[in-house]
């Protein structure tokens, strides 16, 4: 189905591959579209109950956008491109599934912005991050400038936007931008044993989880706790809540359905 994607189905984990190693996986409008499509895939799909993205090849997750391309692009096709990037990456943010970034190499420009939009970033000690756009006279347009400064504060997304200085994994984890370092031959297995972690908890409480920290990061505290208190509520009327407290109570580990 897929020319610049590989796409595998194992044990309810989607694994999406980013497979442009010769471009470093850089991301084109195919790619994106192929992306799109297949996240959707995922998301409308009952079997799949997590989402991992990596990159194919050992030197990168995602490279950033193909400058081959978007130099020969208009100027509203470029800005095109970037709200298709903009959708895609925001689509993965909305997914009630949980999405891991597996950061396999270099993830700069478009490829830092695909991890952020992430709900986690697992990362190779050999991966490497950065937004370099103002190497090229622009900016971060596939949600670079709105994320980063999220993950790691507005003075330091600040820094690295203005400078385009590419940092280390080890830097990414002390700055938040990555949430756990992995081994680069231990990369995937690390990932998927995160997700079958995840997967083994109430799927409705970890959607209304996601669903909740996504709203609260976009209002004041005050809407966000509102927020939180609604979702909590949702939790409280499913069958997985009654069968997580009894499994407590009798001491012995849940058998969620997701009802």
């Amino acid at each position: 189905m897929y020319i610049n994607l590989l796409v595998e189905k194992t044990d309810g984990i989607t694994l999406i591959t980013m497979n442009r190693p010769k471009a470093l996986n850089a991301l084109n409008i195919e790619t994106l579209d192929e992306l799109n499509s297949a996240l959707r895939e995922a998301h409308w799909d009952n079997e799949t109950k997590a989402i991992i993205i990596t990159g194919g090849g050992e030197k990168a997750f995602v490279a950033g956008a193909d400058i081959s391309q978007l130099s020969g692009l208009t100027i509203l096709e470029g800005r095109a491109m970037a709200m298709l990037a903009q959708k895609v990456f925001s689509y993965i943010e909305e997914i009630d599934k949980p999405v891991i970034a597996a950061v396999n190499g270099y993830a700069l420009g478009g490829g830092c912005e695909l991890a952020m939009a992430c709900d986690i970033r697992i990362v190779s000690v050999k991966a490497k991050f950065g937004q370099p756009e103002v190497n090229l006279g622009i900016i971060p347009c596939f949600g670079g400038t709105q994320r980063l400064p999220r993950l790691i504060g507005k003075g330091r997304a600040k820094y690295f936007i203005f400078t385009g200085e590419m940092i280390s994994a080890e830097e990414a984890y002390r700055i938040g931008l990555a949430d756990k370092l992995a081994e680069a031959d231990n990369l995937l297995d690390e990932s998927i044993k995160t997700a079958k972690l995840i997967m083994s908890k109430a799927p409705v409480a970890i959607k209304m989880a996601k669903h909740a920290i996504n709203v609260g990061m976009n209002v004041d505290l005050a809407s966000g706790i509102s927020y939180e208190a609604e979702a909590y509520t949702t939790t409280l009327s499913t069958e997985d809540k009654v069968e997580g407290m009894k499994a407590f109570i009798e001491k012995r580990s849940p058998d969620f359905k997701g009802k």
